[in-house]
C-alpha cells in the first residue's frame, strides 16, 4: 500500500525533533550556538533561518545524490555541499543584512561543522528519499531553532528590557521609588547576568530539564 504524502510516519519526522527527539534538549547537539548567539532575538532568528535553509537544501541534495556518492568519500561530499550552501547564506547576509552578517559571521561559518546537520545527512539523507529527507531536515531545523529563539527571548527581554530593538518593559519602570521624599530603589532594573554566557547555559539547562521531565522513555531509562 502506497504511503500518503503526509502519513503518520511523515508527520513524526517533523514533530519528534520539536519534542521527544529535540536535537538540543534530548540529543544535546548544537549547544555551542545556543549559548553564543542568543543574547539578541534577532540574531537567533537569523541563525534559525540560515540553519533551516542549509539543512533542508543539503538533505535534499544528498538524498538525490546518495546512490552516486562513493562510500569512502561520502563525508567529504557532505561537507562540500554544506560548505557551498553556507557560503551562499553568508553572501546573502552580507548583501541584505550587513549588521547581522557582522554579528554572526563566525557562527554562520560554523554551520559547516554543525553536528546536527552532519548527523542528519549521514544518518537519514544518505538512506532515504527526497521527500522524507526534506521533512526530517525541516523538523530538526525547527526543533533546533525554537530552542534558540526561546533562549534569546528570555535573555534579551530580562537582560535589556527590549525585544528586536523595541522597548518592551516600560521606561517608567526604571524610575526610582520615592518614599517620604527619599529615593529608595528602582522599580525595575535589567538583569545584566542574562547577557553573560553562564546565564545562557542556565536557561538552556532549564529547558532541557523541562523537556526531559516530560519524556517518559528517558524517565524509564533513568
Amino acid at each position: 500500500m502506497k504511503k500518503s504524502f503526509f502519513s503518520k510516519q511523515h508527520q513524526r519526522l517533523i514533530t519528534d525533533p520539536m519534542g521527544d527527539q529535540n536535537p538540543i534538549t534530548i540529543q544535546v547537539l548544537g549547544i555551542c550556538s545556543a549559548l553564543a548567539i542568543t543574547t539578541q532575538l534577532a540574531n537567533a532568528l537569523v541563525m534559525t533561518l540560515a540553519v533551516i535553509f542549509v539543512m533542508i537544501s543539503a538533505s535534499m541534495i544528498i538524498s538525490i545524490l546518495r546512490n552516486s556518492i562513493p562510500n569512502r568519500i561520502r563525508i567529504i561530499v557532505q561537507l562540500l555541499v554544506v560548505a557551498s550552501l553556507v557560503a551562499l547564506v553568508d553572501q546573502i547576509l552580507k548583501a541584505f543584512l550587513p549588521d547581522a552578517s557582522d554579528k554572526l559571521s563566525v557562527f554562520i561559518g560554523l554551520i559547516i561543522t554543525n553536528c546536527i546537520i552532519m548527523g542528519r545527512l549521514e544518518a537519514f539523507a544518505m538512506g532515504n528519499k527526497v521527500w522524507e529527507s526534506f521533512l526530517d531536515a525541516f523538523g530538526n531545523a525547527i526543533g533546533y531553532g525554537w530552542i534558540l529563539v526561546a533562549v534569546a527571548f528570555v535573555r534579551e527581554l530580562f537582560g535589556s528590557g527590549k525585544l528586536m530593538g523595541y522597548q518592551i518593559i516600560p521606561l517608567s519602570w526604571y524610575d526610582t521609588m520615592t518614599v517620604d521624599g527619599v529615593e529608595k530603589s528602582f522599580v525595575y532594573f535589567n538583569n545584566n547576568l542574562m547577557i553573560l554566557p553562564p546565564m545562557a547555559l542556565i536557561v538552556v539547562g532549564l529547558i532541557i530539564w523541562v523537556q526531559r521531565s516530560k519524556n517518559e522513555e528517558l524517565i524509564e531509562n533513568d
